[in-house]
């Protein structure tokens, strides 16, 4: 209760959001501002993954908490250290967002609110359960809707957006990423490993913005090869046993 309003205050657990940011300089500073403005509760953490332009300094300059890569190690690697810092620090939740500017910061509360009050590990905020006015590209939506739908057979449970980088994880999941998280086709082969592994994947719709700055290197030929080849590592995946929580 805040005494001097009278309102209840709504108290969240310790939550890191970690930014995955190759780069970013043109929007990291956008995005953490709107970040602390929506979610003031929360920590920021950037994973500077071997950035060639000022991302690392602009978002130290913000006040962000910035882990700096020695290389381009690929968002995979990225998120796992995020994880691992996320387990080292006590954190009970973690939220991925992008830097790009296109995950909505008013949303992150919604993410982590569906968190608590599910019996689900992991919340991925999905473009496509509700139509909010965001245009995919056609070729990169084709891949899209053909990944949902291998892994929606492979896991016998609808996901509608596995690409999806706007994800709430609790304890449960931070510390089995922080040991086991995909690295070649991050985001849709985590879905299937997290499963797999016995943890509760669930969606909700979210609202998804154009890029703040910067260009998307997602070509209609990179889009084809990308599905391709994620659907082939799923498969070899699936072969492999996964230690279940």
């Amino acid at each position: 209760m805040d005494g001097a309003s009278g309102m209840t205050v709504r108290r969240y657990p310790k939550t890191l959001v970690i930014i995955p940011a190759y780069n970013e300089q043109d929007s990291i500073a956008h995005v953490i501002g709107l970040i602390r403005q929506h979610a003031p509760f929360a920590d920021i953490c950037v994973i500077n993954d071997g950035s060639r332009d000022n991302t690392g300094e602009i978002a130290e300059s913000c006040g962000a908490m910035v882990l700096h890569m020695p290389h381009n190690v690929g968002i995979g690697a990225g998120m796992q250290t995020g994880f691992i810092f996320a387990a080292q620090r006590g954190y009970a939740v973690t939220v991925q967002n992008d830097g790009d500017g296109q995950h909505a910061a008013h949303e992150i509360p919604i993410l982590i609110d569906a968190l608590m009050m599910s019996d689900a590990d992991v919340i991925i905020g999905s473009r496509y359960i509700e139509d909010r006015g965001y245009i995919t590209p056609t070729a990169r939506k084709v891949g899209i809707v053909i990944l949902s739908r291998v892994i929606s057979l492979i896991l016998r449970q609808p996901i509608s957006d596995p690409t999806s980088g706007f994800r709430a994880s609790n304890t449960r999941a931070i510390t089995f990423c922080a040991a086991h998280y995909p690295f070649d086709y991050p985001e849709p082969e985590a879905v299937v490993l997290l499963v797999r592994a016995g943890l509760k994947v669930r969606e909700i719709p979210v609202t998804m913005n154009p890029r703040y700055g910067g260009v998307s290197s997602i070509t209609p030929f990179r889009s084809a090869y990308y599905m391709v080849k994620v659907i082939m590592a799923i498969v070899i995946g699936l072969l492999r046993p996964v230690s279940r929580q």
